[in-house]
């Protein structure tokens, strides 16, 4: 999951209109073009600090929309990009503090500056002369090269998409929207952290009979740091939750976990968020059609690859199918396993990974706990930067005289092919209380060239992986494993941007297009040169043997009904609540009669239920646009395709057009010009159902 604020210039080459005191606002300083000070931020500077910075920049906004000479492209996009500078830098320390360092105090803050936030933006699109302005200048862009013009139209599309045209009791109104809107968002992200750290499973030693040794460790680790040394805790995360339903025998057992975690957000009690989930959708609804659009989904997606939401919804419905037959397929492969057991039992939710996995033992004779034991975290890491290496010429060096919010994190700085400083990345992979689960990219600095000079990236990769023993290696999952190469591919797309102009920087794409890239760099975990030179034994440091290398290549279809079944469900559902009348809607049944409708097999849930669909109800970002992993795995499996039939994913060429046509350019271009420049055509759609193994391979190549 990719997420981040588009920061504005940050360095000394031009003097800001006012000079702030708290470390909150003040430039950054140090090494590297300047970097965030981490080690001097506390908790009860944020909404002092809001105070002086929302009224300053507005100062900033009006200067430019008053300004008496003609709109030209400088006087008025350009100084736009060169404005907000230190409330940029507060976006970050309150990002980074959201995400990372939640607290109890920490969530007054967050509930007392959301409205306000969205009061800024409100009065932002609401200038009437600021607009104006804008849009005198994408009447008349005589003289502007390609990339000037994306930037002009990027911020006219921008400001008429968010309501700048409308009569001002619509702006009033839509500003009133926001405003709650914005509030709720944070109530919503704030219950699913709560239930996350308030529902713990703690077990005794015969509760964990059965399950593999790392496990037992990682779970005694997670019980110690909770205060209960002696015990096992199973945390309310997907990085605990899914080895347990994989290898615990215990049924009973399995039930509870998956039940705690399944539930977050829907327990009935005053953390629930049913009734946030029912305004958040009236009030969607409300400014869509404010705004002229029939639903929710219509205006977020206007601005996309998709472009519409019948668009996407064929996507979804295409791949449906399939996908449905196959994980039918599945559940009768387990259920025969069961039965040849004696277990007695009919295949139900918390019974799917633990069942899943005896036929993957079964049919491709393949365990992946064996794997595990060559999934040293610290050795992926290295994977990734020296996959990056050999395809864009990157190069790492950690250092140690930044600041870091956290004594987990890291930072690497990054240097170019010619060894010229390129960015800087900070890495947070553990789980602790006060961290939103899952895994994300942040960038702190947008790469940009608008003042002449290159203003180098500063990027994060966070993580929720459970720490080991002290000294012991961590180990993870396949999956995890995946989604650690996924988010830094978006990390990758930050690196290797350059443009001029932060706003199109490095990730600021359609959400559609975002995860192309992240997806993409996926495909690298599964090349024989990472395997036979990353994926090591922790405690033979002997590379994982080809036999198994093979049986995992056998079995790179498996359970694909079950994975694209649960994404799938996700898209389906957050597509459908922002296409029907919220009237219609009730939270705490839509989703069970949304996927009866459609054939949901009963043994499957959607990967995130309403209840806790952070990516759909703590923000706006992917709501309506959770089918964009689809959309960019459309893209991914084409993309592909041209390593493969360059014989190498690390082909130099392929690798080039990669780099030139996608990741350094940012927005300065449309994406489906930006996929043809390096495909040399469009995309062949049916490349994704190859991919998933519902197509024979050559299937219409």
């Amino acid at each position: 999951m990719q997420s981040h604020a588009h920061n504005r210039p940050e360095g000394p080459n031009r003097a800001e209109p006012v000079a702030f005191q708290s470390a909150l606002l003040a430039p950054w300083k140090g090494p590297y073009g300047g970097v965030p000070a981490f080690d001097r931020v506390q908790v009860g500077e944020f909404l002092p600090a809001l105070d002086e910075v929302l009224p300053a920049t507005l100062a900033e906004i009006e200067a430019i929309a008053n300004n008496p000479e003609a709109p030209t492209f400088e006087n008025t996009l350009v100084a736009l990009e060169r404005s907000g500078r230190a409330l940029n830098r507060f976006r970050t320390y309150f990002g980074v503090w959201s995400g990372n360092r939640n607290s109890e105090e920490f969530s007054k803050v967050e509930q007392a500056a959301a409205p306000r936030f969205s009061e800024f933006s409100s009065q932002v699109i609401a200038n009437s002369a600021l607009f104006a302005r804008i849009a005198a200048v994408h009447a008349n862009q005589a003289g502007l090269d390609a990339e000037q013009r994306r930037l002009v139209h990027t911020y006219h599309t921008d400001f008429v998409h968010s309501g700048a045209q409308l009569a001002e009791p619509e702006k009033a109104r839509l500003a009133t929207i926001n405003g709650r809107l914005a509030s709720l968002y944070t109530a919503f992200g704030q219950n699913v952290l709560a239930d996350e750290e308030g529902y713990v499973l703690f077990l005794d030693g015969a509760d964990m009979e059965g399950v593999p040794d790392w496990l037992r460790a990682s779970c005694a680790q997670t019980a110690e740091a909770k205060g209960q040394p002696g015990r096992y805790a199973i945390a309310n995360s997907r990085s605990s939750m899914d080895p347990f339903l994989t290898y615990s025998p215990r049924r009973d057992l399995r039930e509870k976990v998956w039940s705690t975690y399944y539930q977050r957000g829907g327990n009935g009690d005053a953390r629930d968020n049913h009734d946030l989930i029912a305004e958040i959708l009236r009030l969607r609804q409300e400014r869509a059609q404010c705004l002229g659009y029939p639903n929710h989904a219509a205006w977020m997606l206007e601005d996309t690859m998709a472009k519409t939401p019948e668009r996407a919804m064929d996507l979804l419905m295409a791949v449906w199918t399939p996908a449905v037959a196959r994980a039918r397929e599945e559940v009768a492969e387990m259920q025969a396993v069961a039965d040849r057991e004696g277990a007695q039992i009919t295949i139900e939710p918390w019974d799917y990974r633990y069942y899943a996995e005896k036929v993957r033992a079964a049919k491709y004779d393949l365990d992946m706990n064996a794997v595990k034991p060559y999934l040293q975290l610290e050795k992926l890491r290295e994977a990734m930067m020296w996959a990056s290496e050999q395809l864009f010429g990157l190069a790492y060096r950690e250092v140690h005289d930044v600041p870091v919010y956290h004594p987990d994190v890291r930072v690497w700085e990054v240097l170019d092919a010619k060894g010229q400083h390129k960015g800087l990345w900070y890495f947070d992979p553990y789980a602790r209380d006060g961290k939103h689960s899952g895994a994300w990219m942040n960038a702190f600095r947008e790469q940009h060239r608008l003042e002449g000079d290159e203003t180098t990236t500063l990027v994060s990769n966070n993580s929720n992986f459970v720490k080991g023993a002290p000294g012991e290696p961590v180990l993870i999952s396949w999956d995890d494993a995946t989604t650690l190469f996924h988010e830094f591919g978006h990390a990758l797309h930050g690196l290797n941007s350059s443009v001029t102009f932060p706003k199109l920087s490095g990730t600021s794409v359609s959400r559609d297009y975002v995860e192309f890239p992240s997806q993409l760099n996926e495909h690298w975990l599964t090349t024989p040169e990472i395997m036979e030179r990353f994926l090591v034994h922790y405690q033979t440091g002997e590379p994982i043997p080809k036999a198994l290398v093979d049986k995992i290549e056998r079995a790179s279809t498996f359970r694909q009904g079950f994975d694209t079944v649960e994404y799938l469900a996700c898209a389906i559902v957050d597509m459908k609540m922002h296409t029907t009348d919220p009237s219609q809607i009730d939270p705490r049944s839509f989703e069970h009669e949304t996927l009866a409708a459609i054939g949901m097999p009963g043994e499957i849930v959607m990967r995130h239920r309403t209840p806790h669909f952070a990516h759909v109800f703590s923000g706006d970002g992917y709501s309506a646009g959770y089918y964009s992993y689809l959309w960019a795995d459309t893209l991914v499996a084409d993309a592909a395709e041209a390593f493969e039939e360059a014989g190498s994913y690390f082909d130099p060429m392929v690798a080039q057009r990669l780099h030139d046509a996608v990741l350094s350019v940012g927005n300065t271009v449309d994406p489906d010009a930006g996929f043809r420049e390096f495909r040399g055509r469009d995309v062949d759609t049916r490349a994704l159902m190859r991919k998933r193994g519902f197509l024979a391979p050559d299937a219409a190549r």
